[in-house]
């Protein structure tokens, strides 16, 4: 379904609402002169009694089917269609998911009843490969309710429309414009900010000289990490003004990603576009659909091994003019087609 009324009204359900992802959507669209809220689904009182309720829902229908997902809900119906009806959306936008708030089919419902087109910004599939029955649930019990699916990489555009039938567009995501000051000093050599994973280890060990490591889920996996590594580690995540203010001190920054997105041959991750857009040099491993968004060794440099990641961020340490070449044409690219105004353009047309 397609609304084709003039004036649209988009209603943003948030399901990650911990990343300004959704946030930064709605300021665009607002500054593209339609009218949007946003409704952080993180941030909502849960059902009253939601603990002791899923339990047993869950215990119900594990009796009915053992090899099933089950997730209750967090939120009461009554919250979704009193918004509904405060809003009188035209459009609503899904990002991330809903399932863990609101029934798929409620939504669905409710969206034919206001005649809205309903869709969804997909950001966090490739975080369900390792969760099998979760994964088949979000397929076979969410994705069809959609009007329209936009999905963050080629690799899971692909799947969702030619494997199961979903209409699905490949839409990548985008950065608000960073401030850049050049006169910040440049004290932090290689930057990663990311939480913890074996694939992410075993490629930092091999930079343990030169790295910054902030993120969550480090100190669980210091039994893995050597005692260089670990002292260069803050094991807490980082977002908004801090992380801006750390990407603008790093000489380089790193993206590495996580084992379930690299299997699956993707790694157009936020933190990409995050990077380019403070105006900084990216180093990112290497995956092909990365190809169709920047010119690589001119706007953003890829490695496609530990030996290539430390020989490159060896060789850029040491040639300050041509990492400041690369980062330059690196934000002009980014500024040129990969902001969240730029996606939005891209969404609605």
């Amino acid at each position: 379904m397609t609304n084709e009324r003039t004036n649209p009204r988009f209603l943003v359900l948030d399901g990650i609402g911990g990343v300004p992802l959704g946030r930064e959507i709605v300021e665009n669209l607002r500054a593209s002169g339609h009218e949007a809220f946003h409704f952080d689904c993180l941030r909502q009182k849960s059902r009253a009694f939601y603990g002791v309720r899923s339990a047993y829902a869950k215990t119900v229908n594990k009796r009915g089917d053992k090899e099933g997902f089950y997730f209750l809900p967090k939120l009461a119906e009554g919250t979704l269609e009193k918004l509904a009806g405060e809003t009188r959306p035209t459009h609503i936008l899904v990002v991330g998911f809903i399932y863990k708030f609101f029934d798929p089919r409620q939504l669905k419902r409710l969206a034919a009843a206001l005649g809205a087109t309903l869709w969804l910004y997909d950001t966090d599939s490739c975080n369900l490969y390792d969760k099998r029955r979760e994964f088949v649930f979000f397929i076979e019990e969410e994705l069809p309710v959609y009007d329209r699916i936009y999905s963050f990489s080629q690799v899971t555009t692909r799947f969702f429309a030619d494997t199961r039938r979903l209409p699905a567009v490949h839409l990548p995501f985008g950065a608000q414009p960073i401030a850049i000051d050049a006169n910040v000093e440049k004290s932090i050599d290689a930057l990663f900010v990311g939480s913890g994973d074996f694939r992410r280890i075993l490629q930092l060990e091999t930079i343990r000289d030169n790295v910054t490591v902030f993120g969550n889920r480090w100190q669980r996996n210091f039994p893995l990490i050597s005692d260089e590594l670990r002292a260069k580690i803050t094991d807490r995540p980082v977002w908004g003004d801090e992380l801006h203010q750390l990407l603008t001190r790093a000489k380089v920054v790193l993206n590495i990603t996580r084992t379930d997105f690299y299997g699956a041959e993707t790694g157009v991750n936020l933190r990409i576009f995050e990077a380019v857009a403070a105006g900084c040099f990216l180093l990112t491993d290497h995956c092909d659909e990365i190809e169709d968004l920047f010119e690589i060794g001119k706007e953003i440099e890829t490695f496609r091994s530990s030996r290539e990641l430390a020989e490159k961020v060896g060789f850029y340490l040491k040639n300050d003019g041509a990492r400041a070449a690369i980062a330059e044409r690196g934000h002009e690219r980014f500024m040129k087609s990969h902001t969240w105004q730029a996606r939005v353009q891209q969404m609605l047309f």
